[in-house]
């Protein structure tokens, strides 16, 4: 039933691929609405009477922090089921154990089961931001990817302007209500994308490499050739799979999480893993956590009263959404370098003026003048952030590696985003009462700090198919421009990669039958001799 059911039955093309990245954004809906859901709980007077966390900060944040320990774990756990059972079977578990872990949220009466739904939750979340990026970009053309991992990036923001909305309407409600049911609210996306995920096509690069060519055949027909198995786009992206996964079996089977991170081959995956990593740590250390997790403490910093300070955060974060859809017309045609760098620049110059215009001794000379400078600088820096780092960080890990370890891939970007999320979220809180505004001062400087690193250690992806970008990312050097002299001396076109290299190997077939072996050159030797 369910095959008569499947929605590649019934759309094709471009309609398929907005269909498949529709169902990846409910999947990041969630994920942002989740991020999103704890700040108004951890304010909800019934929440902290309940869970005995009145004047116990450091456990308050603690139940929060317990989520990232989850996703962390869920990752790791999510990239191995993805490459085992495929994308679609993965979104389901990761749905269970984060319906399970909600579930328990809503109903939790003490601090340890809190903790531990909270956990549950992360592990189910860690399951379905490893696979889903890894789904829409093995299904999406080339040619757009960035520009749906984009859109999915849009609902990741709209869940936390959900989340936020949801808690300043109920703010006035006593009682459980006000924090329960923005927990258990997140069930309905989770439930909705458990059921119908069933009905989306696996995607077509997991099916080759799992030998099933006949559904994969007839998953990029419906992708690429309006149905059509022989249609010439579908044959030639059909092709190259293949022929990056015959180069791939040669490395042998597929390797574990250690191997990863440490075992240098032909493929130099290690290189991936660490700029997969690193990538989601910068994007941490850029600020973003600082803006919207402390929003209202910011613009009260600028002078603004509470209620108001809290309607800011709540247009701050609409801002933020709406920004997020430059990104969907911009990452194919500038490129994921570019972004990086002018979002850089940008967030930076941000920050700096959000440090000097929240200085207090200048504050006082004119509070409402510089808190509305404050305010406008605060919104500039998640506007710069939403058209740029929020998106690339997450689409260029799913981008670089092989088919045989992309999920696993995936994992290890969720791991860096993990690391990234708990290191910030356990500096800010003393920064911001240590040393105060110039915190702002310190994340507007690694905005610039990241610029350089960026240049020289990550190349360009855009317009590349997946297979092209397996061959570039193949090399030892960690330096751009090192690298690019390395696939030349291989006699590879970074630009063309699999043209040259399917030369290449031509080349070698061809020189290797025609040329005479020893023995035949001896044979004809003796015979003239004789």
């Amino acid at each position: 039933m369910l095959k008569s059911l499947q929605i590649a039955n019934y759309l094709r093309g471009n309609n398929l691929v907005i269909a498949i990245n529709s169902a990846a954004g409910l999947s990041i809906f969630f994920f942002g609405y989740d991020q999103g859901v704890m700040s108004g709980v951890n304010i909800a007077p019934d929440y902290k009477t309940t869970m005995g966390l009145w004047d116990n900060e450091a456990l308050l944040g603690g139940i929060v922090a317990v989520y990232y320990a989850g996703t962390l774990i869920g990752a790791l756990m999510g990239g191995y089921v993805g490459d085992k059972i495929g994308r679609i079977k993965c979104v389901v578990v990761g749905c269970i154990f984060a319906v399970f872990g909600a579930a328990l949220q809503t109903a939790a009466t003490n601090v340890p089961w809190m903790i531990c739904s909270r956990i549950i939750t992360g592990i189910g979340t860690g399951h379905l931001n490893a696979i889903v990026p890894v789904w829409s970009a093995e299904t999406s053309h080339h040619t757009s990817r960035g520009m749906f991992i984009a859109m999915e990036f849009t609902l990741n923001i709209f869940g936390v302007v959900v989340a936020y909305w949801i808690a300043y309407g109920l703010n006035s409600h006593e009682g459980g209500f006000r924090w329960r049911f923005p927990i258990g609210f997140q069930l309905i996306p989770l439930l909705v994308l458990a059921v119908f995920i069933n009905i989306f096509p696996e995607s077509p690069r997991w099916l080759v490499k799992k030998g099933r060519t006949e559904e994969a055949l007839n998953i990029l027909a419906a992708l690429r050739g309006d149905g059509d198995v022989s249609h010439p786009n579908v044959t030639q992206e059909y092709e190259e799979i293949k022929e990056t996964l015959l180069l791939e079996e040669k490395q042998g089977g597929e390797p574990n999480y250690w191997d990863m991170l440490f075992k240098y081959d032909e493929f130099n995956i290690p290189r991936r893993v660490h700029l997969s990593i690193w990538l989601q740590i910068i994007q941490e250390l850029t600020g973003i956590g600082v803006i919207t997790v402390y929003a209202p403490e910011s613009f009260a910093n600028a002078g603004f009263s509470e209620r108001t300070s809290q309607l800011l955060s709540g247009c701050n974060n609409v801002s933020y959404m709406l920004c997020t859809l430059v990104a969907v017309f911009t990452l194919d045609r500038w490129g994921r370098r570019f972004t990086l760098f002018y979002g850089a620049v940008f967030q930076g110059i941000s920050l700096i003026l959000v440090a000097v215009l929240t200085k207090p001794d200048l504050v006082e000379m004119n509070p409402t003048a510089f808190g509305i400078a404050a305010a406008v600088f605060i919104f500039s820096y998640t506007a710069f952030f939403g058209m740029t780092w929020l998106t690339v960080p997450w689409l260029y890990p799913v981008e670089i590696y092989p088919l045989r370890v992309r999920a696993r891939g995936g994992a290890w970007s969720v791991v860096g985003w993990s690391i990234g999320n708990a290191v910030v979220m356990e500096i800010t809180p003393p920064m911001l009462a240590g040393i105060g505004w110039a915190t702002f001062l310190l994340f507007g400087a690694l905005n610039f700090l990241a610029i350089p690193v960026v240049w020289a250690m990550y190349p360009e992806t855009m317009n590349k198919t997946l297979e092209e970008l397996d061959v570039i990312f193949s090399t030892r050097s960690l330096l751009v421009w090192n690298a690019e002299k390395e696939l030349l001396a291989k006699g590879i076109d970074p630009n063309d990669p699999l043209a040259t290299l399917a030369k290449t190997e031509k080349a070698q077939v061809t020189a290797s039958d025609t040329e005479p072996s020893s023995s035949s050159q001896e044979k004809k030797g003796s015979e003239k001799m004789a």
